[in-house]
């Protein structure tokens, strides 16, 4: 453990129990009376940035400054550190829950269809049976979990409760994160220090309905029983507790194999890097993860797999393929390329923060070398594969536990350990008043102005891009009117899948995303739009019908990122609007469906 010589054993009195409250009541007042006057029917290409009542962003600074001046006064009981950070989750995590009437995301409306579909279904299906959607089907932790979810609650579909799930999931890593901070250090400001950076820099968006968002809190959750319970400091313990905690991380571990791809992967890079250290060099761990994750690739996965492992080696070592983004995914416009400035510098300043604290602080760097190795461990997947484009993205989530760490050791004193401090006072001998208080002003300005930094700068990093996340009341019942009427068999086509409920009765209606065509292909259909699609959809057979959706999330998405513009997208709802082979079935301020006139048909 870290010991600090300028942590004074002064018992909290009730004056310090009684101020630090103040700055958290008043930065949630604020954010209350900001979600009451924020009006998100139309946003722009920045998203919530802009459209946030300014009263947010005070709240902002109040809750960072109320938080910093309280955690780093040995007088005040921890709980207020840890009030301080659980309002910043709610300023953080809770807002768009409160603000839009819709949950968000086009990944999480999949995912709620995977499992209405698992409970519509009542078990597991073949690439036979729901084609390429049966991949969810070889890893169902996550889905088989949430389905259980929705007969416990009672409630119609996980759409009625996933709109707070990154305030859940956020909230799922708060226990493993202390713990694993706590066994490096006592000190209260590093601790919470480490776990403010830790949530204003996690901007990547793993926390929404997602597998992904469980996979990893059960992945910081088996370092942080591996960090406390495994290695030479656990081995008095004895091997009957040792016993139980294996259990206990083969529980984790198996779920975390049956729910998601890439986490296991991640896990297994960790904790082989944790036995390069004498301290922790039990292989236990991660030769137990690396039989689960075995014996689950060549069993349930191994349809999938088998599929795709041409691809995947293929992709070994290929680095500038698997970072770079591609057609589709690169930002444009001005409000996206500022979310993506906004999202790296935010990144970048907490890894060079990190940086910055390994080299700065000896003891720590000494003490915590454990978590050093855990934060480097993931750099190597970038050879690995592209993972979807999100490689780049998803590194950087794997290494944040250990990065914000050291990077709260950049922002504090420098830690000494008491022997060191005696032997330093006295050969230097006693240190004059202005040199102090200089020293104290600049110990207190400069970190808080880097911890006001990050939070601020995490908004647009996290929510800059809601434009295309967020899908309207009209938009959805559009899309939900489209599969009420929508006959078993019928084909839609859509510019892309950024929609809700686009996979809805994805078991019996099929899709064709016109955009992840090649290009030459793309390019026919914006010079003749109505012929070319017509001769798309023409292949589909009574009773099923062909329709053509276009709506305001496929609008937003394929302007800031790169795709067709909206004068082109303008230009293809036109061509299908004149033309005679098409029908107009509805409409609404959020979209437009048609139907393809099938030959011979009677229109209704």
């Amino acid at each position: 453990m870290t010991d600090l010589s300028d942590l004074s054993p002064v018992r909290p009195g009730r004056g310090a129990l009684a101020w630090p409250g103040l700055p958290l009541l008043a930065a949630l007042a604020l954010w209350v009376y900001a979600v009451r006057h924020t009006d998100v029917s139309r946003l722009d290409d920045y998203g919530l940035v802009t459209a946030l009542h300014p009263t947010f962003w005070a709240g902002l600074v109040v809750l960072t400054a109320g938080f910093w001046f309280t955690v780093r006064d040995p007088r005040r009981p921890g709980a207020w550190a840890a009030a301080y950070v659980l309002g910043l989750l709610v300023m953080e995590r809770a807002t768009q829950a409160v603000l839009y009437p819709t949950p968000l995301y086009a990944w999480a409306w999949k995912h709620d269809a995977v499992i209405d579909h698992l409970l519509t279904a009542g078990g597991l299906q073949t690439a036979d049976q729901v084609g390429d959607m049966a991949v969810y089907d070889q890893w169902p932790g996550f889905f088989a979990a949430q389905a259980a979810l929705v007969r416990l609650l009672g409630v119609e579909s996980s759409a009625m409760f996933m709109a707070w799930w990154p305030l859940v999931s956020s909230l799922m890593l708060l226990l493993p994160l202390l713990l694993i901070y706590r066994t490096f250090t006592e000190d209260r400001r590093l601790i919470w220090t480490a776990v403010w950076l830790f949530y204003v820099a996690n901007w990547v968006g793993q926390d929404y309905f997602s597998p992904q968002s469980v996979a990893y809190a059960l992945h910081v959750a088996v370092l942080a029983v591996v960090l406390r319970r495994f290695g030479r400091s656990a081995a008095h313990g004895g091997r009957p507790r040792q016993a139980v905690w294996t259990v206990v991380i083969t529980l984790l571990i198996t779920a975390i194999v049956i729910s998601h791809q890439l986490t296991p992967g991640m896990l297994v890079v960790c904790l082989a890097a944790l036995c390069l250290s004498r301290r922790y060099r039990d292989w236990v761990p991660v030769v137990t993860t690396v039989v689960i994750f075995l014996a689950w690739c060549l069993t349930a996965a191994l349809p999938f797999l088998s599929a795709a492992m041409p691809d995947m080696i293929r992709s070994v070592g290929d680095v500038g393929a698997n970072v770079e983004t591609g057609y589709g995914a690169t930002p444009t416009g001005t409000g996206a390329i500022a979310t993506s400035w906004a999202a790296r510098l935010l990144s970048g300043s907490v890894l060079l923060l990190a940086a910055a604290g390994v080299l700065r602080q000896r003891v720590v760097r000494h003490r915590a070398r454990p978590l050093l190795l855990i934060a480097a461990a993931p750099l190597p997947m970038f050879a690995a594969s592209s993972y979807g484009s999100e490689m780049i993205f998803r590194v950087l989530l794997f290494m944040l536990p250990g990065a914000a760490f050291f990077a709260a050791a950049a922002i504090l004193p420098k830690v000494r350990t008491l022997a060191a401090d005696a032997a330093a006072q006295a050969a230097d001998g006693p240190r004059t008043g202005p040199a102090r208080g200089n020293r104290l002003r600049a110990g207190t300005w400069v970190p808080l102005a880097a911890l006001l930094g990050g939070t601020l700068a995490f908004v647009p990093a996290y929510s800059g891009k809601d434009r295309i996340n967020y899908f309207p009341p009209q938009e959805v019942a559009l899309v939900r009117q489209l599969f009420d009427q929508a006959p078993d068999g019928s084909l839609v086509v859509a510019a892309n899948r950024n929609y809700p409920l686009a996979y809805d009765s994805y078991w019996s209606v099929d899709h064709y995303w016109f955009l992840d065509d090649a290009r030459s292909h793309v390019d026919r259909i914006v010079r003749d739009p109505a012929a070319t699609l017509a001769g798309d959809m023409a292949g589909v057979e009574r009773p099923a019908r062909a329709y053509f959706l276009l709506t305001q999330g496929q609008l937003a998405n394929s302007e800031m990122n790169g795709q067709l513009t909206r004068e082109q997208l303008d230009r293809i709802q036109d061509s299908v609007a004149a033309s005679p082979r098409f029908r107009l079935v509805a409409e609404n301020g959020a979209g437009w469906l048609y139907e393809l006139k099938q030959a011979g048909g009677v229109e209704r």
